[in-house]
C-alpha cells in the first residue's frame, strides 16, 4: 500500500524520543521505487545509520542526535545521489527526498550524482504539540537577551513573570504561574531544585538549539502545566573547531533607570460611612521615593570553546567556558536603611563539557558536565536625598549571594534492532545556596521602617545602625534522576514504555535570623485609637499612632521529594494521512519533611493523552492537528518550609518613649499579650500527618489544543491554533483552625481534645479529609471539611484560552521573518502556586485561601493575563557581508490588584470585621468597595524594539564577525508591576506606596561583540 509523507515522517518522529527531554531528530523521504536501494545518514560527529528503501520508495532513519548530516542514496556500493549540510532540529522530522521519489521532481535517471543542501520541510507534519525551536544560527543573527528566558519570550503566549521574581528571570506560559514550568539541558532536569522558580541555562554560545513547549506533551513527559524550556548543548565533530568571543555593554551607551515618586492623589472616603482616609505619612505624597538617575551598569562577557575528535568517528570532545561580569549602581529608596547607593559587582562564570563516544554503529554514550557559579555583592556609599547626590563609602554592605551548581549527565542509546531502541539518561546535580552580610554585627538588631519613627523623638533624623539585613541562608540542594524508555516499531504502531524518576534533597534550606536574632520595625497608624489587630489581641497605639514591632522569622529545615512516573504510549498510523498518539502516564509524588516523615503521598495519578495529526493533502503542505491531555504538577521541596517543618514567625508590639543611638526603641510598653503569630508559627515541630489532607489531590490541569499549519507557496508558512486550559485542582494552605474546631464540635467531638494545626494543606474548593492527633496522645481524630465548612462559596478556578495566528518566512540564505499575534484571556481566583501581585514565592502556601474572608471578591483577571501580544523577529542580508535584524514585542498590560482591610457595605474599618484573620491590608476590598483583580485597572501597554547589525568581512573567510545590538531602542520604561497594598493594616490608613510603580521595563542598553571561529 502506498504510504504518504506523513506516514514515514511519523514513523521517524516516534522512534526519535520526542518532546521536552529528547535530544534527537529524524530523517525521512522518498526515492524512485527500485529494488536494492539504501539510504545512509552520516553525521559530522561520525554516527552512521543505514535504512533500506521499501517497495514504495520510502525510507526513514530515526533517533539521530541533532547536528549536520550527509544523506547518501546508494545502489549497492555505488553512490547514486547525495545531500549535504542537512540540519536536524530536535524532535522534528526532516524530509530529504531524492529526484523521482513520491515528493521529488519527477526525474527517474539515477545514473548521476548531485550534491545539494537540503531544506527542512516548511510544515512539520510529525508533531501534535505546540512548540518553538530556536537554533544557534538564529541566535547569531537576532538581537536576543543572553538567557534561556529571553529566548523563550519569542514563543507565542509566553510573557515575563512579575518583577518581584527577578527582572527577566521568569516566564509564564499559557497563564500558568512561573513555578509551573520545567527546564532541561541535554535531557536532564535543571529547574530550581528548591522552589522550581526558574532554572539553569547554558552559556549562550554553547546553545545548539532551544525548544520552548507551550503544551500538548505526550505521555512520556509531565511535571509541568505551564511550559518547558529545553536546551541542547553543542558537541564535538570530526573537525577541530576553536573560537572565542567578547561582548561588551558599556555604561556610557546605556540609559539610567526611571526614578519613582510617592503617589499623590485625592484619597477616598469609606463607602457606607463617609469616613475620610488619610495617608500613613502625610508629608510623603509627591516626594521622591527612589532616585535612579545615576543607576546605570556595564557588563563584559568573555567566552571560548574547543571541540573536535579525540578518535576520528568514535570519540569527541567539546569544552567551553564563559565569564560574565556586571558592575553598576543601584540607589536604595528613601525609606530603606541605609539611604545609600549600592555599587554592585556580579560575576557569573560557567563551564560546559561534553564527551560523545560512538562505541559502534549500534551503541552510543554521552557525558555532559555543567558548572554554573553566581556571585552577587557590593558596597554601600552614602546618598543624600536632600541634594540627590552621592557620598563616601559607609563601611556597610548589601547582602552577598553565592549560588554554585554542578551537573553530571550520562546518556546511553542502544539501537538494539532496526525496530527496537533503548534510551537511558541518568544525571545528578548539587547546588549550594548562600545569602549573608559581611558587614553586619551580631550584637545589633536590624532596623526597618525608620521613615515612620516618631519625629518628636528623632527630630526628623532617622536613627539606625550598620546592620542592613537580618537574613541568613546557607542551604544545599541535591538531585538525581533516571529516565529509561524502550521503543518498538511494530507495523503501523510505535509502542513506547518507560520510567521517569527524580529525587530532590534539600539540606538546611530556608531563612535564618542574623544579628541579635530579631528585627525592629517602626510603624504608624493614622487612626491611633483603633486596635492594631483585634484578632491577635493587639491593642491601639494611642498618642500620635507611633509604635514598633519586634519580629522573629526563622524557617531553616531539611526535606526531600520523590517524583516517580511510568508511561505507555502507542503512536498509531491509522491511515496514510492520519496519526493518533494514544498514551497514559502515572505520576507519583512523595514529599518528606526534615524528620523523614511523609506529609504528601499522592498515590497513583493517571494522566491520559490523546493527540492527532492529519496531513490533509498527503504532501506536508497542510497539517491539521489537535491534542487533549491531563498534566499533574508536583510540590517542590520548598513547600516543607513553614509548612511541614518547624518555623517561627512572630511579632510583639510596643509603644516607645525613646530611641537609642543604635536605633533600638526604649521605654517600651506592650500593646498585646506578647509575641503573636497569625498562623501559630511559634517554632513547634509539626505533626506531618496533620498538616496535609489525607486525600490531597495534586495540582492538575486539563488542556485542549486545535490548530493548523499551511504552506503559502514555497517560501512562507502560516497557521493558527486555539489553546484552552482549565485548572481542575490546586493546592494551597488554609490557616483557619477555628473552622475545624467548629466542625469537630458539630460532629460531637470536644474541640479541646484535638490538636489542630494553625495551617494545613488542602485542595481549595474541594472536600478533604484530615487526621489530627488527639491532645492526650491516645490516637487520632478524623474530620471532613467541605468548602462550606471552611466558609467558601467558590472552587479554585483558572481558565485560560488563547488564539494564536502566525506568518513565517524561514531563512533562505537571504532573510527570515516571523510574525505572531496572540489573543488570550486568563480568568479565575487562583494564579497557581504563587501570588504575583504581592510577590509571594511561598509555593502552594500563598495567603490566598488562608481563610474565607481573604478570598471574598477574589475572582477576576489573573496576574499573568495579557489580552493582546504582537511579536515579530527577522533578519535580512543587506549586502554579502552585512546582516540587519530585529525583534519586537508589543503587549497589553497586566491587571492590578487593590488589597485593603475587609470593609464592605458600610462595615466600619475600626471593627473586628475589618481584619477578621489578622492579616492587615490583604483583602480584596478598597475603601469599603469590593475590588476584584483587574478592577483597579491595568499596567500600561509595553512596546519593546531591539535592533542589531552584524558585519562578517569576506577577507576573514566568514570566521570573524562584529555585531552591534541595541535593546529597547526607544528607551520605553513603562511600569510592569505596581504596589497592590491599599492600606497599611491600620484603620482608614492608606499606604504611601499604594499603586506606585515598583518595577519597570529595563532601560535601553547597547551590546557590542566580536567573535572569531576557526
Amino acid at each position: 500500500m502506498h504510504r504518504s509523507a506523513l506516514s514515514v515522517a511519523l514513523a521517524m518522529a516516534f522512534s526519535s524520543g520526542a518532546l521536552a527531554q529528547s535530544t534527537t531528530g529524524s530523517i525521512y523521504g522518498s526515492v524512485p521505487a527500485e529494488a536494492g536501494l539504501t539510504v545512509q545518514a552520516q553525521s559530522d560527529s561520525g554516527i552512521t545509520r543505514t535504512a533500506t528503501v521499501d517497495s514504495s520508495g520510502r525510507y526513514n532513519v530515526g533517533s539521530l542526535p541533532v547536528g549536520t548530516y550527509t544523506i547518501t542514496l546508494r545502489r549497492g556500493d555505488e553512490v547514486v545521489d547525495q545531500r549535504k549540510n542537512v540540519l536536524l532540529k530536535v524532535n522534528s522530522g526532516t524530509d530529504v527526498s531524492f529526484a523521482g521519489g513520491a515528493s521529488g521532481a519527477g526525474a527517474t535517471d539515477l545514473g548521476t550524482v548531485t550534491v545539494t543542501a537540503a531544506n527542512a520541510p516548511k510544515v512539520d507534519v510529525t508533531s501534535v504539540d505546540s512548540r518553538t525551536v530556536i537554533t544557534a544560527a538564529d541566535l547569531q543573527r537576532l538581537p536576543i537577551g543572553r538567557s534561556a528566558e529571553a529566548i523563550a519570550l519569542l514563543a507565542p503566549g509566553a510573557v515575563s513573570g512579575s518583577g518581584y521574581f527577578g527582572a527577566g528571570n521568569t516566564v509564564s506560559f499559557g497563564g500558568a504561574g512561573v513555578s509551573e514550568n520545567a527546564y532541561y539541558i541535554n535531557g536532564f532536569s535543571t529547574g530550581n531544585p528548591l522552589s522550581n522558580i526558574g532554572g539553569i541555562g547554558l552559556p549562550y554560545g554553547v546553545i545548539d538549539q532551544q525548544e520552548v513547549y507551550l503544551g500538548g506533551y505526550s505521555a512520556r513527559y509531565g511535571r509541568s502545566d505551564g511550559g518547558v524550556i529545553s536546551q541542547l548543548g553543542k558537541r564535538g565533530t570530526n573537525e577541530w573547531h576553536f573560537g572565542a568571543s567578547a561582548v561588551w555593554a558599556p555604561k556610557g551607551l546605556n540609559a539610567s533607570r526611571k526614578s519613582t515618586y510617592y503617589p499623590n492623589f485625592t484619597l477616598p472616603t469609606q463607602a457606607g460611612t463617609g469616613t475620610q482616609y488619610n495617608w500613613s505619612n502625610p508629608d510623603l505624597p509627591g516626594t521622591i521615593y527612589r532616585d535612579r538617575s545615576d543607576d546605570v551598569q556595564s557588563s563584559t562577557t568573555y567566552s571560548a570553546y574547543v571541540g573536535g575528535p579525540l578518535i576520528q568517528d568514535r570519540l569527541f570532545i567539546f569544552l567551553a567556558g564563559e565569564q560574565e561580569k556586571t558592575s553598576g549602581v543601584s540607589t536604595n529608596n528613601v525609606a530603606t536603611t541605609p539611604r545609600a547607593q549600592n555599587h554592585y559587582d556580579y560575576s557569573n562564570p560557567k563551564v560546559y563539557g561534553k564527551l560523545d563516544w560512538n562505541i559502534n554503529d549500534s551503541n552510543t554514550l554521552e557525558y555532559t558536565f555543567i558548572k554554573n557559579n553566581d556571585r552577587q555583592g557590593g558596597t554601600y556609599y552614602a546618598y543624600n536625598y536632600d541634594t540627590l547626590s552621592g557620598g563616601d563609602a559607609l563601611g556597610s554592605y548589601p547582602d552577598t549571594f553565592k549560588v554554585d551548581t554542578r551537573f553530571d549527565i550520562f546518556k546511553y542509546t542502544g539501537y538494539l534492532t532496526d525496530d527496537l531502541t533503548l534510551n537511558a539518561t541518568w544525571g545528578r546535580s548539587r547546588r549550594t545556596n548562600q545569602q549573608y552580610n559581611i558587614g553586619n554585627r551580631d550584637d545589633l538588631a536590624y532596623i526597618t521602617g525608620t521613615v515612620n519613627q516618631d519625629p518628636a523623638i528623632t527630630g526628623g533624623t532617622r536613627i539606625s545602625n550598620g546592620n542592613v539585613s537580618d537574613v541568613i541562608i546557607d542551604g544545599e540542594d541535591k538531585t538525581r534522576g533516571l529516565r529509561a524508555d524502550l521503543e518498538w516499531r511494530l507495523g503501523d504502531h510505535t509502542i513506547a514504555a518507560g520510567v521517569d524518576n527524580m529525587h530532590f534533597e534539600a539540606i538546611n534550606e530556608g531563612q535564618g535570623v542574623g544579628g541579635i536574632g530579631y528585627r525592629w520595625n517602626y510603624l504608624r497608624s493614622a487612626s491611633p485609637t483603633d486596635p492594631i489587630s483585634p484578632r491577635l489581641g493587639v491593642g491601639a497605639p494611642g498618642g500620635n499612632g507611633y509604635y514598633v514591632s519586634q519580629r522573629i522569622f526563622s524557617t531553616q529545615t531539611n526535606m526531600t521529594v520523590d517524583q516517580d512516573a511510568y508511561f505507555l504510549e502507542d503512536r498509531w498510523q491509522v491511515t496514510d494521512n492520519l496519526l493518533l498518539s494514544l498514551g497514559i502516564r502515572n505520576d507519583k509524588f512523595t514529599n518528606k519533611n526534615g524528620f523523614g516523615a511523609s506529609y504528601v503521598e499522592s498515590g497513583d495519578q493517571w494522566a491520559p493523552r490523546l493527540g492527532a495529526s492529519w496531513d490533509v493533502f498527503g504532501d506536508s503542505s497542510l497539517k491539521v492537528y489537535g491534542n487533549l491531555g491531563r498534566y499533574y504538577l508536583a510540590l517542590p521541596n520548598s513547600v516543607a518550609i513553614r509548612g511541614a517543618s518547624a518555623s517561627t514567625f512572630t511579632n510583639e508590639y510596643f509603644t516607645y518613649t525613646g530611641i537609642d543611638s543604635n536605633g533600638n526603641p526604649t521605654g517600651l510598653t506592650a500593646l498585646g499579650p506578647g509575641p503573636v503569630s497569625s498562623n501559630d508559627e511559634y517554632g513547634q515541630a509539626p505533626d506531618a500527618v496533620s498538616i496535609t489532607a489525607t486525600d490531597l489531590d495534586s495540582q492538575y490541569q486539563d488542556e485542549m489544543i486545535l490548530g493548523f499549519d499551511k504552506t503559502l507557496g514555497d517560501k512562507w508558512v502560516t497557521g493558527a491554533k486555539v489553546i484552552y486550559r482549565k485548572l481542575q485542582s490546586a493546592i494551597d494552605d488554609i490557616c483557619d483552625p477555628d473552622r475545624v474546631l467548629t466542625k469537630l464540635e458539630a460532629d460531637g467531638v470536644d474541640p479541646d481534645s484535638v490538636n489542630v494545626p494553625g495551617c494545613v494543606l488542602f485542595n481549595p474548593g474541594q472536600t478533604n479529609n484530615f487526621s489530627f492527633a488527639n491532645a492526650d496522645g491516645s490516637g487520632r481524630t478524623s474530620v471532613t471539611m467541605s468548602k462550606e465548612d471552611w466558609g467558601f462559596n467558590k472552587e479554585a478556578k483558572r481558565d485560560y484560552v488563547s488564539v494564536n495566528l502566525f506568518l513565517e518566512h524561514p531563512f533562505d540564505g537571504k532573510w527570515q521573518g516571523r510574525l505572531d499575534y496572540t489573543w488570550a484571556r486568563n480568568f479565575g481566583n487562583t494564579e497557581g502556586q504563587l501570588k504575583s501581585d504581592i510577590g509571594q514565592t511561598d509555593v502552594s502556601k500563598t495567603q490566598d485561601w488562608d481563610a474565607a474572608a481573604i478570598m471574598a471578591y477574589a475572582g477576576g483577571y489573573l496576574a499573568n493575563d495579557r489580552r493582546h501580544q504582537l511579536k515579530a523577529f527577522g533578519a535580512y542580508e543587506i549586502a554579502p557581508e552585512w546582516i540587519v535584524s530585529g525583534t519586537m514585542r508589543i503587549q497589553s498590560g497586566t491587571p492590578k490588584s487593590c488589597l485593603g482591610l475587609f470593609s464592605v457595605n458600610g462595615i466600619d474599618e475600626g471593627t473586628l470585621a475589618a481584619d477578621p484573620i489578622g492579616y492587615g491590608a490583604s483583602y480584596h476590598t478598597c475603601a469599603g468597595v469590593a475590588s476584584a483583580p483587574g478592577k483597579a485597572g491595568r499596567t500600561p501597554w509595553t512596546k519593546k524594539f531591539d535592533l542589531g547589525i552584524s558585519y562578517r568581512p569576506a577577507f576573514a573567510d566568514d570566521k570573524f564577525a562584529i555585531t552591534a545590538q541595541v535593546f529597547n531602542v526607544f528607551n520605553e520604561q513603562k511600569a510592569v508591576q505596581t504596589s497592590a497594598s491599599f492600606g497599611t493594616g491600620d484603620a482608614y490608613t492608606v499606604s504611601n506606596t499604594y499603586n506606585m510603580p515598583l518595577y519597570f521595563e529595563d532601560p535601553r542598553y547597547v551590546q557590542l561583540s566580536a567573535t572569531y571561529d576557526f
